[in-house]
């Protein structure tokens, strides 16, 4: 089945605007019907979710475009391709451990504060009094 730029959008949630600028971005290349108009395929859609996964694990543009370009090249760019996921999982393997980090220290001030608050016998309605 073939899709209407406005139905693509709608079906994949993306503005029209957005696959615009994908497309001036070589990231999907949407076949053209006789008249010019933009014609997208049932792989667009599969293809147009993997870049929204890709955009959601915060890979930058410029390494998707990479990705996209190695993509339509065909099978023989398969490592490639995967070099590239295995270098963006090692960077949110990272981040993931610093946000775990950050986690056990706000984890550590609140069990601080709920212990000090239980030694002064300090209430929540007197802490929310002195608020500002």
């Amino acid at each position: 089945m073939n899709y209407s730029i406005g139905d693509f959008s709608a079906i994949t949630g993306i503005s029209i605007y957005t696959l615009r600028y994908y497309e001036k971005e070589s990231l999907i290349v949407p076949a053209r019907k006789e008249n010019g108009r933009r014609s997208y395929a049932e792989s667009d859609i599969a293809w147009i979710q993997f870049i929204k996964r890709l955009k959601d694990t915060g890979m930058p543009i410029r390494e998707i475009q990479k990705y996209a370009k190695l993509r339509s090249q065909g099978v023989t760019t398969m490592a490639d391709r995967m070099e590239i996921l295995a270098s963006h999982r090692a960077v949110l393997k990272e981040e993931i451990e610093k946000l775990e980090e950050h986690l056990s220290n706000l984890d550590d001030k609140i069990i601080y504060y709920r212990t000090e608050i239980r030694k002064q016998n300090i209430t929540y309605d007197t802490l929310k009094k002195y608020r500002v």
